[in-house]
């Protein structure tokens, strides 16, 4: 298990998104005295103790302030801010909107619009009235699901309920709230039933689950709110600021120390759904082939126990229920709403991350063509993985991988990233240097305008003085891959992934394929620990730019050749996140280091357009595609309704048909869905050879002329 973004370049010391203290990019950095001034204020302010403290209000204004001032766009605390801080801890307070009525929301807007106003002057007094409401309200709760549960209870298999949180209203009266409140408990129920549970049993269980979310609501006093404020203030300046408890902390460590034996997979909470952000390649979830990014977990259940329902429940809660020790098993019961609602119950024997599922791979796949054999290599590279001491490195592996497929003589290569979240930036920086050689990468900007560029070689002498340049050794020539290159893409790939293909993209260097655009990514956190075992803070404080001056942030990295989605992906990306950095641009720098005796042919925009189209007509006549079409669009038309009566027959349909399969028959029918798309990249890959093949092309072989040392 892991917070979202670690181990990944975009993140703190740490990183979808999945980022490492080997982040900070450089070890030489500038000392800022204005920042440590500000930290050794907030060192000063703070009592001296030898144990870890809550957080309280008279702390909350330096943190405030540091936040904003270490903040990469936002320096202080605007209409807009204290509108989406207001907007976080309602959020944060009431994820399902089953606690509060439309007409609270005012009072409660009221309440927390003074509170972030006199919290700068450590008054936090208006968090009493939203205690005590938020008390009242789940004592109510409690009383309208006891008397639904009474003896004239029975279930309605014509219910529906809408799962989208966003889109549905705050009930307006008593009566709107019994009514929902019975849809839920419904559902919840009936959760309970396809697992094996009797109605009594059931009904109990959800009695008791509302008596403990108000001793919960109860417990959680206007001083531990004080925590949720701090989190709703940070996550306000944009998705991936935050602030982290002690605990948070603490849980972070052990992410990065890799200590951590669980599922692996990154998770989120969204309106009181648990939901699977990201599979870490190498983990047991990944491994098993049977989850997808975007399931909702509804229950989790231990071995030989009962299923613990826990929508609504804090997500640490749920982290600490799915971890566990190596070898001991956990099965979590997904909802996925596809072209029909699916119900499944995923049982995972928690393990480490097993380092040679992260590797780096490559297959061979062979076409003809009026008598001509072609072969193409397929490099899979999962995540941008390295390690300080150098014992483990995906560029040295895609090196070795490139020197292979000469060997094997191949026509051209597919990269795909389709399924990488990011990683290391050295290792990112690196490898696209195995295809362009000498040349500028990507730049970082930070809030005082200081550009700093990651370059493959020395870099010209004129642009030294002007910006700081972050230098790779460069690439020896003989090593370059120059021949044909395709990179598959999806929205789940994220910072690292979108800095090479974007590269790439702007250099001319390859054909990018795949659904609309990358996820988005393109900030980077700096992780502070804060004194007296206070936690800390992540704070966005740079964004990312590509060589033709574009940054990925919010808009990713465009695809030349678009496919359709392999699922549906309308929730996954930056711009589906709250409040998230707008796009920048900066005077483009892809002239100033590139080797202007490129080995390599440019892609240019004709053959783009002509590879487009002719994949559009494929698509159009492929039966794989077609399905995969027809499945989106149901699952776009029911989003966010479950009904009841389609559970249970799906239940019936799968357990009629359940069958025991083995790992490497998931895997393998995890790998038959995405081949359609794997599929479609090698045929654009021919498209470019035959293309090119009446033209006269500069190392046609794929490396230049020579004997290739390595």
């Amino acid at each position: 298990m892991s917070d979202k973004n670690t181990n990944d370049i975009n993140e703190y010391s740490s990183g979808k998104n999945h980022r490492s203290s080997r982040i900070i990019f450089s070890s030489k950095k500038r000392f800022n005295w204005e920042r440590f001034l500000l930290l050794l204020l907030l060192i000063l302010i703070l009592p001296l103790s030898s144990v870890a403290k809550n957080l309280t209000c008279n702390r909350l204004p330096v943190l405030m302030k540091s936040l904003l001032y270490n903040h990469y766009a936002i320096k202080n605390l605007t209409g807009d801010v204290k509108n989406h801080a207001v907007n976080n801890m309602i959020q944060r307070l009431d994820p399902s909107k089953t606690l509060l009525y439309a007409s609270d929301l005012e009072r409660f807007k009221s309440y927390l619009q003074d509170l972030f106003v006199s919290i700068q002057n450590a008054n936090c007094a208006s968090l009493y009235p939203v205690y005590n409401l938020l008390v009242t309200r789940a004592q109510e709760n409690e009383t309208i699901v006891k008397k639904i549960l009474g003896p004239d209870y029975h279930l309605d298999e014509t219910l529906e309920l809408n799962i989208d949180v966003k889109k549905r209203p705050y009930a307006r009266t008593t009566t709107e709230k019994q009514i929902l409140l019975k849809k839920i408990v419904q559902f919840q129920i009936e959760n309970d039933l396809l697992a094996g549970i009797d109605l009594a049993e059931a009904k109990k269980k959800q009695v008791h689950r509302y008596e403990l979310q108000t001793m919960r609501v109860v417990e959680r006093n206007p001083e531990e709110l004080i925590t949720i404020a701090a989190e709703a203030f940070a996550q306000s300046l944009d998705p991936h600021t935050t602030y982290l408890s002690p605990e948070d902390l603490e849980d972070l460590r052990i992410q990065m120390q890799l200590s951590l034996e669980g599922i692996g997979a990154v998770l989120r909470s969204d309106n009181g759904f648990t939901i699977i952000e990201e599979l870490i390649p190498g983990g047991a979830a990944e491994r098993s082939g049977l989850l997808k990014p975007a399931d909702k977990i509804i229950a989790v259940t231990q071995a030989k126990e009962t299923p613990v329902n826990i929508i609504d429940m804090d997500l640490h809660d749920v982290v600490r229920m799915i971890r566990g020790k190596k070898g001991t098993q956990v099965t979590l019961t997904i909802l996925r709403q596809a072209e029909r609602t699916y119900r499944l119950n995923v049982t995972i024997t928690r393990d480490k991350v097993d380092i040679k599922e992260q590797e780096a791979k490559i297959t061979y796949e062979s076409r003809k063509v009026d008598g001509k054999h072609y072969r193409f290599g397929i490099i899979d590279l999962p995540s941008f993985y390295g390690d300080e001491k150098g014992n483990k490195s995906c560029y040295e592996d895609v090196k070795n991988l490139l020197v292979e497929a000469r060997h094997q003589h191949v026509d051209g290569i597919v990269l795909d990233l389709s399924r990488n979240g990011g990683g290391l930036l050295s290792e990112a920086v690196r490898i696209a240097g195995l295809f362009l050689g000498e040349g500028a990468i990507v730049a970082t900007k930070d809030s005082h305008e200081r550009i700093t560029i990651y370059v493959n070689g020395s870099g010209t002498p004129e642009m030294k003085g002007k910006y700081k340049l972050v230098k790779f050794p460069a690439e020896n020539p003989r090593s370059v891959y120059t021949g044909h290159l395709v990179v598959l893409t999806s929205r789940l790939s994220a910072s690292a992934s979108e800095i090479v293909a974007g590269a790439l993209k702007d250099y001319n260097r390859a054909v990018i394929i795949g659904t609309d655009h990358t996820f988005g990514k393109g900030s980077v956190q700096v992780l502070t620990p804060l004194p007296q075992d206070l936690g800390g803070m992540k704070v966005t404080t740079s964004l990312f730019f590509l060589p033709g001056g574009h940054s990925t942030q919010k808009t990713g990295v465009e695809a030349d050749v678009r496919l359709p989605n392999f699922f549906t992906l309308e929730d996954i990306g930056e711009a589906a996140l709250e409040y998230p950095l707008p796009s920048q641009t900066i005077k483009p720098f892809l002239d100033r280091y590139i080797n202007h005796t490129q080995p390599w042919t440019s892609v240019e925009q004709p053959m783009l357009t002509t590879l487009a189209v002719k994949s559009r007509i494929r698509i159009a006549k492929d039966d794989k595609f077609a399905e995969i079409i027809k499945n989106n669009k149901e699952a776009a038309e029911r989003k966010g309704i479950i009904k009841l009566a389609d559970l249970r027959k799906e239940v019936k349909r799968e357990g009629g048909s359940k069958e025991n399969k083995t790992s490497t028959e998931l895997k393998q029918r995890t790998k038959e869905q995405y081949a359609p798309f794997v599929n479609e990249s090698i045929n654009v890959l021919l498209d470019m050879v035959m293309l090119s093949s009446a033209q006269p092309v500069a190392h046609a072989s794929g490396w230049p002329d020579g004997t290739l040392n390595l």
